[in-house]
C-alpha cells in the first residue's frame, strides 16, 4: 500500500521513547495510511504496547512528534478506537454486554433530548450486530466466555466509528476459532470504513492474510516493510544480532532462534 499519496491516519516523526538509560526505540518515522493494516511485532519489552500508549496519549515521547487521525494524541478522541488484550472479567460483574459497548461512547456529545438518545442506541445496536453479539448483548458480561467478551470489546472500540483502531494483543488467550473471528471482524471494519489498524501481536499467523506492512521492534532497533521484506532470516538476524531462521510452511511464518529473544515461536532443537 502506498502511504505517500494519502494523508496519513497516523504520522510519527523522529520518535524516541526512553525510560532512564534504556531506549525502547528512537528515530522512528512511520506513516500509516487510511485502511492500512499494520502489524506491530517484537519480543516482550521491545516497546510494542508503549507505542500504543503514546498513540493513545497515555505516554509522552522522549523525542519526536506524532499525530493520530489528524490530532495530537490525547484522551477523549472519538476518532480513535482501542481493543485491549483479552482478560477474563469478574464473573460477578452484572454490567450488560450492550452497556459495555456503550462505554465506547463516553465523553461524546450526543446533544439533548430523545433524538440524541435514539442515535446513541442505534449506534450501539449496529456495533453489536457487526460483531454478531446480539444473542448475549443483554447478558451480564461476567457470565460470558472469553471469546464473547472479546467480541464485545471489539464492538466497544467500533461504536465510535473510529478512523484509527489500536489493538493491543486482542487475540491473546483466545482459542484458534475465536482468534480468527476477532481478526476477521477487525479486518472487515478497516475495509468497510477505511479505518487504519495498528495491531500489536506476538503471533503474526492469525492476521497474516490481512497484514499490509509490519513494524518489527527489537532492542531499540526496528524495521518497517511488507511481511515478505521484514519476516526473513536475514532481516530478523540483523535485528536480533544473532542467527534467526524464518521458515514458511503452508502459508504460515515460523520463526526459530534464541528462545529468550523470540516470541513468535519457541523452537526446541534436539
Amino acid at each position: 500500500m502506498d502511504v505517500t499519496t494519502t494523508r496519513a491516519a497516523v504520522e510519527v516523526r523522529g520518535a524516541a521513547l526512553r525510560f532512564g538509560e534504556r531506549t525502547l526505540w528512537s528515530g522512528l518515522d512511520l506513516d500509516v495510511a487510511p485502511g492500512e493494516f499494520l502489524a506491530v511485532l517484537g519480543p516482550n519489552g521491545s516497546g510494542k504496547t508503549s507505542l500504543l500508549r503514546v498513540l493513545l496519549g497515555l505516554q509522552e515521547l522522549s523525542a519526536g512528534t506524532v499525530t493520530v487521525a489528524g490530532r495530537s494524541p490525547g484522551r477523549g478522541n472519538e476518532r480513535v478506537g482501542y481493543v485491549p488484550q483479552q482478560r477474563a472479567m469478574d464473573d460477578g460483574l452484572t454490567l450488560r454486554g450492550r452497556d459495555l459497548v456503550g462505554l465506547g461512547l463516553d465523553g461524546h456529545r450526543w446533544g439533548l433530548g430523545l433524538r440524541g438518545l435514539r442515535r446513541r442506541r442505534e449506534r450501539i445496536e449496529r456495533a453489536i450486530e457487526a460483531v454478531g453479539a446480539q444473542r448475549y448483548a443483554d447478558s451480564p458480561v461476567g457470565k460470558l466466555s472469553g471469546g464473547e467478551q472479546q467480541r464485545l470489546r471489539v464492538a466497544q472500540a467500533l461504536v465510535g466509528e473510529p478512523d484509527v483502531l489500536l489493538c493491543d494483543e486482542p487475540l491473546a488467550s483466545l482459542d484458534l476459532a475465536h482468534q480468527r473471528i476477532v481478526a476477521r471482524l477487525i479486518d472487515e471494519r478497516r475495509r468497510e470504513a477505511d479505518t487504519a489498524v495498528l495491531f500489536v501481536t506476538h503471533e503474526i499467523n492469525p492476521i497474516l492474510p490481512y497484514v499490509d506492512r509490519v513494524l518489527y521492534l527489537v532492542d531499540g532497533q526496528f524495521r518497517v516493510g511488507e511481511p515478505d521484506e521484514v519476516m526473513t532470516s536475514r532481516t530478523l538476524s540483523e535485528l536480533y544480532r544473532s542467527h534467526v531462521e524464518v521458515v514458511r510452511v503452508g502459508g504460515q511464518i515460523h520463526v526459530a532462534g534464541a528462545q529468550s529473544a523470540l516470541c513468535e515461536d519457541e523452537v526446541h532443537h534436539p
